[in-house]
């Protein structure tokens, strides 16, 4: 079996709109989130999110294409763009049919879908759809634009499995890789569903959080006083490789993705498993695969929505799974900074838990506050509060879990604790 490795990272969210300048705020502690602008949402029951603001489209899109894609789209693009330029990827060098794009979006366009509904039914009833409609809404077509765009010829579609669907693009990518089917594949996620029924309809599930007092300080995974997510928005994009693909053209390796786990909780339509027993099944996969014992990760990005019930099965099946060497690692959300970016929310937490070990830094999971304590929550944990901490990581896992009971792991390898890796000083 071949392996994996990260050779390029790009990321938009609301913190930045690039990897440098998001990585500055998560380390820091900053939270994106903010009054709603995109609409007028004082009706609603939650007026805030994490939103992304003054994205340059016209960087990456003439006007009037631009005008034509969803936000959606513009985000993977955009994300996309720094992730090849970091890689280095020359498609003049490469062969085309073993360069591919797997891509998860767990909403697509939403935009587009509340743009022409809307107007349909303002309207006196004559359909005026755009002819862009359909193409620009569907799931599948961020997939399609980026391989159109840098000529990948290879295995190209979408995954959507809602919030774990960037971290199931990135397995199936893993995959196709590790299988001798490719040589690079481009994957990741993106979401842009700041929009009336994107909010609308999670507040109908009583799922976002409603503190439109204090909207910054909301997100508050592990928290007794958790009252919902944040729902975020924005793309992460990482280029894929073949280890000897990428040692031989001399490029700089990020991680080696070394195991994924995927499993069902069968349970619920939108809670997790509150004994948390498909999150324990995914984080066993993906330590089996890798060949590793429990006690060698020292970080787990979680999927820490501060949600009631997601937080508290968690952190079950972390302390099942881990017993007594979850009191050794860093444990953190990154949501709590982010907001919820639902299907694209697994690439980017991937990025992060990359740069974490490539930095030696956990960034911190905020708005945790004294006395501020679940009773189904183990405070002896390491839950990496209000502050960042430094910490050689070896391993570092991300988790993601989706509406639906879609359970993704995954699991990092940081590349200078092997001695086979030649890292190079390309940045």
């Amino acid at each position: 079996m071949k392996r994996v490795v990260v050779t390029g990272i790009g990321m938009v969210t609301a913190l930045g709109q690039d990897v440098p300048t998001n990585w500055d705020n998560l380390v820091k502690g900053q939270s994106g989130a903010g009054p709603i602008t995109r609409f007028d949402a004082s009706k609603f029951k939650t007026q805030f999110a994490c939103e992304v603001k003054g994205l340059d489209v016209e960087s990456i899109f003439d006007r009037k294409e631009a005008r034509r894609y969803d936000r959606y789209i513009h985000f993977a693009v955009y994300s996309a763009e720094e992730a090849m330029r970091d890689a280095r990827i020359d498609m003049t060098q490469e062969n085309a049919r073993r360069c591919g794009v797997i891509y998860g979006s767990g909403m697509g366009g939403v935009h587009m879908l509340d743009e022409n509904i809307s107007a349909f039914g303002a309207g006196d009833g004559t359909p005026r759809y755009s002819p862009f409609f359909i193409p620009m809404i569907i799931t599948n077509m961020a997939a399609g634009m980026l391989a159109m765009r840098y000529g990948f010829k290879g295995a190209n579609y979408a995954t959507t499995s809602a919030c774990a669907s960037s971290s199931h693009a990135i397995a199936n990518a893993y995959y196709q890789i590790r299988m001798g089917l490719a040589d690079v594949m481009l994957s990741g996620g993106s979401e842009a569903a700041v929009e009336w029924s994107g909010i609308g309809g999670f507040n109908a599930l009583h799922a976002l959080s409603t503190r439109n007092d204090a909207p910054q300080t909301a997100s508050r995974p592990f928290s007794a006083s958790r009252d919902g997510f944040v729902l975020g928005e924005g793309a992460g994009t990482l280029v894929l490789e073949e280890y000897e693909h990428a040692k031989a053209r001399g490029a700089h390796i990020y991680a080696e993705l070394v195991g994924v786990g995927l499993t069902a909780d069968a349970y619920h339509l939108t809670a997790s498993d509150p004994e948390g027993n498909g999150a324990v099944n995914a984080m066993q996969l993906a330590i089996n695969e890798a060949g590793i014992s429990p006690e060698q990760v020292d970080y787990i990005n979680t999927h820490g929505t501060s949600t009631p019930v997601g937080d508290v099965a968690e952190v079950k099946a972390i302390k099942t799974l881990f017993g007594e060497h979850a009191y050794r690692m860093n444990i953190t959300s990154s949501k709590s900074m982010t907001g919820h970016l639902l299907g694209g929310t697994g690439a980017v937490e991937a990025i992060i838990s990359i740069l974490s070990m490539q930095h030696g830094i956990v960034t911190p999971t905020i708005n945790h506050e004294q006395g501020d304590e679940d009773p189904n929550i183990d405070y002896n944990l390491n839950f990496t509060f209000n502050q960042a901490q430094s910490r050689d990581i070896r391993y570092a896992m991300s988790n993601n879990f989706g509406f639906g009971g879609h359970n993704a792991c995954l699991l990092f390898k940081n590349p200078i604790s092997n001695t086979q890796y030649p890292i190079s000083n390309n940045q």
